[in-house]
């Protein structure tokens, strides 16, 4: 029975349903058509195809996950805003593979490109957290790519069942946070020094 009443927005969202249900590299406008209950054809009036279905998700996670990082963090400081976003990072990834892996693989169309401000949403509530350690600006930029390094590494690797040893693999988040957050303390306490390129 053909679904009536879709839009551009509710076809993105059930793209973005899809992809975390079967992953990002098997969705198909065939296969969201099926979901739908319409046929192929009718998605082209809302999305111009795969590629679109897949930039118009990768919107939708930028907006979804700094949202879900600045809910985290509100009102937290320094280590404990840490804690909260490496969190709802981690949980981000896990509950939605499929739409994490479009807003890391989706490519930009052009300086007015919505995405390019949804993934800013994402780096700015990364750099909100980084405030609370009163870094030297001349190292904020390297200090947001090891945060994200280290919570992207971590839940990409847990969402592809990476981690294959017994040891409890909450523990090891945690010890790793805790690890990033002595880092962070750590360089804010000495004077910047120019970073030695590998």
């Amino acid at each position: 029975m053909a679904r009536a009443g879709l839009t551009s927005a509710s076809v993105i969202a059930a793209g973005a349903e899809l992809a975390d249900e079967v992953g990002l590299d098997r969705l198909s406008m065939g296969l969201l058509a099926e979901r739908l209950g319409v046929k192929s054809p009718s998605l082209y009036k809302h999305v111009n195809g795969l590629a679109d279905l897949v930039h118009g998700i990768a919107v939708q996670a930028g907006h979804e996950l700094s949202a879900a990082l600045r809910d985290a963090t509100q009102g937290r400081a320094g280590s404990d805003a840490l804690y909260a976003a490496a969190q709802a990072f981690r949980t981000f990834v896990l509950e939605h593979p499929g739409q994490y892996a479009a807003g890391n693989n989706a490519p930009t169309n052009g300086p007015d490109d919505p995405l390019i401000a949804a993934r800013g949403k994402v780096l700015e509530s990364m750099k909100a957290v980084l405030r609370g350690y009163d870094l030297d600006p001349a190292q904020e930029i390297h200090a947001l790519r090891m945060l994200r390094s280290v919570m992207h590494g971590f839940a990409s690797l847990e969402a592809d069942g990476g981690f294959q040893f017994a040891t409890d693999i909450d523990e090891s988040y945690a010890w790793l946070i805790e690890f990033a957050d002595r880092s962070l303390r750590a360089t804010a306490a000495q004077p910047a020094t120019s970073v030695q390129k590998l």
